[in-house]
């Protein structure tokens, strides 16, 4: 079984003139699967058309999209991990493009990751990382190839946490390295706005649609460092990891857990509803 295409052919290497590699030119998705599923492959693919037009990459269509993820879940049993990867293409050296270059696309299958489980089910150690996350309202939410912020950020977590938690330089808390974030603040389902920076994650989107049908009174607004610690209850979620709570930011414990356990259960549930509107 093929682990990776590149423009529908079962290969590892790529043009060294990639614009990709050069400028980090490019967007990206990371879908959770489960026995052949693609869970939100629709929202994921969208998410991804709506940034190629923002970019002026061309876009191959969700259908050549769907055919890769299908050639590399073809036989697969249990969990793994589907990457899409679209760059503008090869080019001549500099920063300007030739718009009429297409695009390369790159799928890859990869594992599913152990410590998901474990984070699910006993919580994560979480602490605020020093890089910054830039803002640029004109690339807010897009999730582009420059992920130089995150690697660095990530840099700071050592053995010792789980995941970091970035803001930005007014001391906003915006996201985490590779996840989006939820507090219980008075009783309402809080989270940062990304209008400036950030990325809008699909499972983020699920969640406050969530919140929205059951009438949970849910905030999008800055969050500053202190009010977080302060908070009831702290979660993370993405793709992959789902919904974690917090048990730990810095030295702050969280035992409750509530809001979190409720919104998990339904998010399961729509994960459910996905895969047999696929079947």
């Amino acid at each position: 079984m093929h682990k990776i295409l590149i423009n529908g052919i079962a290969s590892e290497y790529l043009p060294a003139t990639d614009r990709g590699l050069h400028y980090g030119d490019g967007i990206f998705e990371t879908i959770a699967c489960e026995d052949s599923h693609p869970v939100f492959v629709h929202q994921h693919l969208q998410r991804m058309e709506n940034a190629a037009g923002k970019l002026d990459i061309p876009f191959p269509g969700r259908h050549r999209l769907q055919q890769d993820i299908g050639r590399l879940l073809a036989g697969n049993e249990g969990k793994c991990v589907i990457k899409v990867i679209l760059t503008r293409g090869s080019g001549k050296r500099g920063y300007r493009y030739d718009r009429g270059q297409a695009a390369t696309r790159i799928s890859m299958r990869s594992s599913w990751p152990h410590h998901v489980t474990e984070w699910q089910q006993h919580g994560i150690i979480v602490r605020f990382c020093e890089t910054p996350v830039s803002l640029n309202p004109a690339l807010a939410g897009i999730k582009s190839l420059n992920r130089l912020e995150n690697v660095i950020a990530s840099s700071e977590l050592g053995t010792a946490h789980d995941e970091g938690f970035m803001s930005d330089i007014d001391g906003h808390v915006i996201e985490g390295t590779m996840s989006n974030l939820f507090a219980v603040i008075e009783g309402a389902l809080v989270t940062p706005d990304l209008s400036r920076g950030g990325i809008k994650g699909i499972i983020r989107e699920q969640i406050l649609d969530i919140a929205k049908n059951s009438n949970i009174k849910h905030e999008i607004r800055d969050i500053g460092r202190d009010e977080l610690l302060s908070s009831g209850e702290i979660f993370i979620c993405n793709s992959v990891t789902g919904i974690c709570r917090v048990k730990q930011l810095e030295q702050q414990h969280y035992a409750q857990a509530r809001m979190t356990a409720t919104i998990k259960t339904q998010l399961q549930q729509r994960i459910k509803a996905d895969a047999k509107a696929a079947a």
